[in-house]
Parts: structure tokens; C-alpha cells; sequence
């Protein structure tokens, strides 16, 4: 069994650009590298479950997903922080253009991503966390069986004050969901 830290991208990871898909828009949020560092030497897998509306609102394609992925992934080697999966939701099932829009079971809060990295790995849930800056991050999480961080990064701290609690921990960034993360396991 695998201990698997799920997280979010967009606000998470990364700061928040409206429909990140290039690499020059690229910016890491502060101690995220290296908490993704501290959790590689924790022992933990990294998989990146992402919603990627703009594919399905037709402002880039997958191909330009994919390779912003491979450019993080070049980006965090040094820091031996890389992400060992990254699973993302193309679909939006009221705004999708042609065969993206579609309701499907893989868009956050569904569970679809979570089971596709449940084929590459076998997940110790009870070691393992989502961690996200949005409700909807935490829920899918809970919906898969692991506990939820919500970050305070993105929109976080705003979920947190409109009165969102179904959460386990939160955090201000990475950072500290790292030190939670070590503390309990």
C-alpha cells in the first residue's frame, strides 16, 4: 500500500491565473516546492487531480495541459519535488463545448480522477489526504474515503469565512499541511 498526498493545482500548487496553460504563466506559491520535496522524502506519492473547464470552454486543449504538466514536472526535478501522476477533468457539463460537455464522474467533487490513480497505485487511504483550496477539492476527496485539507492559498481562506467546516485541517499553505500530514501518520 501506497501513502498518496491528492492535491489540487490551480491555487494550490500554483498561484491562480485565469485558465493556466502556459508554462510563462507558471508561478509556484510560496513553501510549495518545498513541501512537495518534504512529502517525496515522507514517502508519500504525489498526484495532481485537477478541473481543467477551459478545455471544455474551448480556450486551450488537452495537448497544452499536457505539456504545462511535463514543464512543472521539469520545473520541480531539481528540487526532487516532481509529481508522480497528473489526472485532470476536460468536461463541464452546462458550459462544454462538443464532446466536452458532458456530466461525467471524474469532475471535482466526483471521484472519477481518484480512481483512475487507484490503477497506477495502490492507495493506503487511511495515510493518505486531499489537499485543496476549494470545497469542492476537499469533498471529492471525503467522497474517495481520505481525509481533506483546505489551504487557505487561493480561494481557500474565502471558502473558510463563507462558513465551509467539512474539512479535517486547515492550512495556510503547503507548508503546514506538510507538518499535519507528518504529525498524523
Amino acid at each position: 500500500m501506497e501513502k498518496v498526498i491528492f492535491l489540487d493545482r490551480d491555487g494550490t500548487i500554483n498561484k491562480e491565473v485565469h485558465y493556466l496553460h502556459k508554462k510563462e504563466d507558471l508561478i509556484f506559491l510560496p513553501h510549495a516546492v518545498e513541501a512537495l520535496s518534504a512529502w517525496k522524502s515522507d514517502g508519500y506519492r504525489l498526484v495532481v487531480v485537477t478541473n481543467q473547464s477551459g478545455i471544455a470552454y474551448g480556450y486551450y486543449g488537452e495537448e497544452e495541459v499536457k505539456k504545462l504538466h511535463r514543464d512543472m514536472n521539469e520545473m520541480l526535478r531539481p528540487y526532487q519535488a516532481e509529481i508522480d501522476a497528473f489526472f485532470y477533468c476536460p468536461h463541464h457539463p452546462q458550459k462544454g463545448l462538443g464532446k466536452y460537455k458532458v456530466t461525467c464522474s471524474c469532475r471535482k467533487p466526483g471521484i472519477g480522477m481518484f480512481l483512475q490513480a487507484e490503477k497506477l497505485f495502490s492507495i493506503d487511504k487511511q495515510h493518505s489526504f486531499m489537499v485543496g483550496d476549494k470545497a469542492i477539492d476537499v469533498e471529492a476527496g471525503r467522497n474517495f474515503g481520505l481525509r481533506g485539507i483546505l489551504v487557505a492559498t487561493g480561494y481557500g481562506k474565502e471558502i473558510k469565512e463563507q462558513g465551509f467546516t467539512a474539512y479535517d485541517f486547515f492550512a495556510e499553505d503547503l507548508k503546514e499541511a506538510r507538518e499535519y500530514t507528518r504529525n498524523i501518520t
